[in-house]
């Protein structure tokens, strides 16, 4: 049965994150560190981050195999997700091992190859996605790696100017470059392109300093770089930097800045997925579900809800891994602010 209001679709990966336990140490030798597995994946983490905020979301993956694959269901579904959008792929399970620095910055080593992730068809899409789509978001590895990229920036010509959708390109170098990018039919060259495309016909588009590090070497000052992806084709881009202040940009419109909250930070694995969870979330709340909606929305509403989805971000930082707040923890520290 159709929804009471439009939905968030999250479309895009399922990865289980193998995270180190630093007080285990790695045995007497140094040879044996300890893991602790937790579900991950930029679409996981964002549909998680907008169940736990209340939002209507349904999440559109393909789950692979492996003895972890129901653990990935179930944390969706804990955070209530709608997993409708599921397909039972044959291929395995994406696996991420993680590092993190003395800042709380993580470092991936990726197990991906013939994953399931990106082996989205059109008929997979068409029946995952629900008709009462108000909002889309894709990014990240699926929405630049072929067979899938090419399906997934259909789904998005398609749905452009009748749900709101939302482009995060989350690159990760090793698998968009180099000898395991090519693994994977990947090159800077063709990254690039499938993601002009998806940036085109974006609406709102979430990308970190990181990101155009990659995408676009020796850019320079980033308010510049926020102006110039404004001027592709979005009606709202947010580009994040760390702990330094978050960069709004319109089409045609001064750069704006908002601080990040003060938090203790544990780690800032998911940070990324939980502010586009919170600003998404955030959209659909207000009723923002298409362009013309955005592009009417006032500078104060949309920083109240970049404000809230910050907010979102620095909570997800206070804890191991991507462990986003409810809605309950984010009217709390939002008042106590």
């Amino acid at each position: 049965m159709p929804s009471a209001s439009p939905v968030l679709c999250v479309l895009g990966e399922l990865v289980v994150d193998l995270l180190p336990v630093p007080e285990a140490g790695a045995g007497p030798e140094g040879t044996a560190p300890q893991y602790v597995a937790r579900p991950g994946g930029n679409a996981l983490n964002v549909a998680v981050a907008a169940g736990r905020l209340e939002a209507p979301v349904r999440l559109l993956a393909r789950l692979g195999t492996g003895p972890l694959a129901a653990n990935l269901r179930r944390h969706a579904e804990l955070a209530g997700v709608d997993t409708a959008g599921f397909v039972d792929a044959a291929e395995p399970v994406s696996l991420a091992v993680v590092g993190v620095g003395p800042d709380g910055s993580p470092a991936y080593g990726f197990h991906v190859l013939g994953a399931a992730d990106w082996q989205w068809t059109d008929d997979e899409l068409a029946r995952a996605l629900p008709e009462d789509v108000g909002a889309l978001h894709v990014g990240s590895i699926s929405s630049w790696t072929e067979p899938g990229s090419t399906a997934i920036a259909g789904l998005v010509e398609r749905l452009a100017g009748r749900a709101l959708v939302s482009v995060d390109p989350n690159i990760r170098p090793m698998l968009a470059d180099g000898p395991v990018g090519a693994t994977l039919g990947n090159d800077r060259a063709s990254v690039t392109r499938r993601l002009d495309a998806l940036v085109s016909r974006a609406d709102l588009v979430k990308v970190s300093a990181e990101d155009l590090a990659w995408l676009e070497p020796g850019a320079g000052d980033l308010d510049e770089a926020a102006q110039r992806w404004a001027g592709r084709g979005p009606a709202l881009v947010v580009l994040t930097d760390g702990g330094e202040p978050l960069r709004i940009a319109r089409p045609g419109g001064a750069v704006l800045r908002r601080p990040i909250p003060s938090v203790r930070v544990v780690d800032t694995v998911g940070a990324g997925d939980s502010l586009a969870a919170g600003l998404l979330a955030g959209l659909l709340a207000a009723g923002i579900i298409g362009r013309a909606a955005l592009d009417a929305a006032s500078d104060e509403q949309l920083l109240a809800l970049v404000d809230d989805a910050a907010l979102v971000a620095a909570l997800n930082c206070t804890r191991v891994g991507a462990d986003p707040p409810t809605r309950a923890e984010l009217t709390a520290a939002r008042e106590a602010r």
